[in-house]
């Protein structure tokens, strides 16, 4: 065996300069990759913003990132609303015990009762985020989400959920269900740097996920703005004036959207 093919063999160690060359390189392409689909999706929040609609985003486990990143962050558009499981205790009057349960994502009709809950209005739209899309809950939700006619957005892995099998009884996942999916490019699994022996480390979909979401919300500002109507947009509240601000802004959508930490 030559010296080049030994060395070739060698696997790169786990560093902190690899983690952050690799996933820049996923966030590269990305940018060049998702652009039909992010204007895609774009296109679906300007219409939802524009018919007076809100933005309800749901996710489960580290997806939950991703939901607060789209929904009440400055810099973000107002008409949005989290959904979450704690939601069954803040506002379903559930014992705050349910949520130790950690099947509790696998119990039919969590999803169902999280909808009701969020009251949502017909020209609304569903954000579902999932890694895998293959969760009850998530894939419940979509279920949800389109037999109430709402447009739904997907963020998945499709490299992930290609690989497993469906989980929900339906036979669904969740990209199976949505009018547009936005691709993480997370690996199966999530984690990005392979360990000697098997393993891997350092999940990326928190990542990308952040790049698709703020891209999609750019475009969808850039939509409204072409069209004449001014994107509604939550300004700092650690800056002069912002709090008091974006409460004005918020009576809009008073009773639609929560804004309780969850």
């Amino acid at each position: 065996m030559s010296v080049e093919s030994a060395n070739e063999s060698v696997p790169e160690p786990v560093s902190a300069d690899r983690f952050a060359y690799e996933s820049l390189a996923v966030l590269h392409r990305l940018t060049e990759t998702s652009r039909a689909d992010v204007a895609a999706a774009a296109t679906l929040i300007a219409d939802c913003v524009r018919e007076d609609g809100v933005v309800h985003a749901f996710g489960t486990g580290h997806s939950q990132a991703l939901v607060l990143e789209l929904a009440g962050r400055a810099g973000g558009l107002v008409p949005t609303n989290r959904l979450s499981m704690a939601d069954l205790v803040l506002y379903g009057g559930d014992d705050p015990g349910v949520l130790d349960d950690p099947l509790l994502e696998r119990e039919p009709g969590i999803a169902a009762r999280l909808y009701a809950l969020a009251a949502p209005r017909p020209q609304d739209l569903f954000v579902v985020i999932s890694n895998s899309g293959v969760n009850n809950v998530i894939v419940e939700m979509a279920l949800r989400v389109k037999a109430q006619g709402h447009r739904l957005l997907a963020i998945t892995s499709l490299g992930h959920t290609r690989s497993v099998p469906a989980a929900h009884p339906s036979g669904h996942k969740l990209a199976d269900l949505a009018d547009v999916v936005l691709d993480n490019a997370a690996p199966r699994g999530d984690a990005l740097l392979e360990l000697p022996g098997g393993g891997a480390v350092c999940a990326l979909s928190t990542l990308t996920g952040v790049l698709l979401v703020q891209m999609t919300v750019a475009e969808a500002a850039g939509l409204l703005l072409a069209s004449g109507d001014r994107p509604p947009v939550y300004v700092s509240a650690n800056v002069p004036g912002g709090f008091e601000g974006n409460l004005e802004l918020e009576k809009r959508y008073a009773g639609r959207i929560r804004r309780t930490a969850s």
